[in-house]
């Protein structure tokens, strides 16, 4: 069954390729049109075109469509083009005429559309969920090795006393900038886009208030053209949200790759969270994060496969748009299992005591003692210069470093602040 069928036979072979996969992905989105058809069939009932009976009738049928949903029992067979007309097929079968009259005033194009966005809505407020649970986990594990000294690299190279503390709250407070852009791209997919049917409005009387409050939605998108071209829009954002934050879980799980090497020994997790090596006994090797970090680069290239597919199309619909929900749902959901993934595994991280004193860590001082003879009335570029000298002729001798007491510094972390942060979103 197709939404547009008009009893024209469409060629096997063109009916394949413009189907593609659809059928699968709309498992994702079942529930959200479920959700919207129940909404919409009430709308038709509040402005008349639909008698209270036959609301009745198919909002108890769309409730057993969503029980079987639930309950694993809702498959969209070969024989449908995707979820809605599965959907509408259903509401036939058993209404008859009342179940073709639940397309009235809308058009398959804001159908997909809102379905879309309380997907994507409900999935972002899931992975913000996500966020601020591995946040919590991460500000947990620097106030517990807040202590404890970390060297310090800039361009690979031994440069200044770190901590523990510091590198997990880092984690913390880049992946609140990470919310702060899931924030914004939430308040662009709640816009309820219904009732805009194909791009240009209806002639039918709807409420299109009623269904903004009974989806949940804060505000609708009232252009209706607008509505339209916020197909491609609200993908694009979501997807470049989600490499935002697989740009922060990338750099992190490579820093955790690199900690875990013999020739850096910072750090090391059960044995149960890595692997072996077919041939090498000793090996425990950071395969998830090795995963987490290759499938964090993947997601970032979504974000630009958006832009190329969308950023010339004119206004009103276009097919293109369907390209660019398989990889929109594929960012979401992997997400999720990254995160799950991500904040189980941290959570079992062993730090380890660093010996600040080896050779390879000798210069890791001179920046504080540098600061010491600054503060006992040298200038700063003759203390540069002495402690330069002193490291050029071999007889520089570290200090036991100063203490750094600015906010956020590795002796005053200020992770009550970095709550406050987490708390005021």
């Amino acid at each position: 069954m197709k939404l547009w069928d008009k009893g024209i036979s469409i060629d096997k072979q063109i009916e394949k390729f413009t189907v593609g996969n659809d059928r699968e992905l709309d498992m994702h989105l079942a529930k959200y049109d479920i959700q919207a058809s129940t909404a919409h069939a009430k709308m038709l009932g509040q402005v008349g075109i639909l008698e209270s009976q036959e609301v009745y009738l198919l909002v108890s049928e769309l409730e057993l469509l969503n029980q079987q949903l639930e309950n694993d029992e809702f498959e969209i067979e070969e024989e449908f083009e995707d979820v809605h007309s599965k959907i509408e097929y259903e509401l036939t079968k058993k209404l008859g005429d009342t179940g073709k009259k639940i397309h009235t005033a809308r058009s398959r194009n804001d159908q997909v559309l809102v379905a879309q966005q309380l997907y994507f809505k409900d999935n972002l407020q899931q992975i913000s969920g996500k966020i601020r649970k591995l946040i919590d986990v991460l500000l947990e594990l620097a106030d517990e090795h807040k202590v404890k000294l970390l060297p310090g690299y800039t361009h690979l190279q031994v440069a200044m006393p770190s901590s523990f503390g510091l590198w997990f709250s880092a984690y913390a407070e880049l992946l609140i900038d990470d919310l702060y852009l899931l924030d914004a791209g939430l308040k662009i997919v709640d816009q309820n886009p219904l009732g805009s049917a194909a791009g240009y409005g209806s002639s039918f009387p709807i409420d299109r208030e009623y269904t903004t409050q009974e989806l949940g939605f804060s505000t609708q998108k009232y252009n209706v053209v607008a509505a339209q071209m916020s197909r491609g829009k609200c993908e694009r954002t979501v997807t470049s949200n989600i490499a935002s934050l697989s740009n922060t879980l990338s750099r992190f799980a490579m820093d955790i790759c690199l900690y875990m090497s013999q020739n850096f020994d910072f750090i090391t997790f059960p044995d149960e969270l890595t692997t072996g090596s077919s041939i090498m006994p000793h090996k425990k090797n950071p395969d998830v994060f090795e995963l987490i970090r290759g499938k964090c680069n993947k997601l970032q290239a979504i974000a630009n496969e958006m832009i190329l597919i969308t950023n010339n199309l004119p206004s009103g619909y276009h097919r293109d748009f369907q390209l660019i929900k398989e990889n929109s749902i594929y960012a979401v959901e992997n997400m999720k299992e990254i995160l799950d993934v991500f904040t189980h595994s941290i959570a079992q991280i062993k730090v380890k005591e660093v010996d600040l004193k080896e050779e390879k860590y000798k210069y890791l001082f001179t920046v504080d003692s540098i600061n010491e003879l600054v503060m006992s009335g040298k200038s700063f570029r003759d203390a540069y210069k002495i402690i330069g000298e002193q490291v050029q002729d071999g007889t520089y001798k570290a200090s036991e470093g100063m203490q750094h007491s600015h906010s956020g510094s590795k002796d005053n972390l200020s992770l009550n602040l970095i709550r406050l942060k987490l708390q005021q979103l």
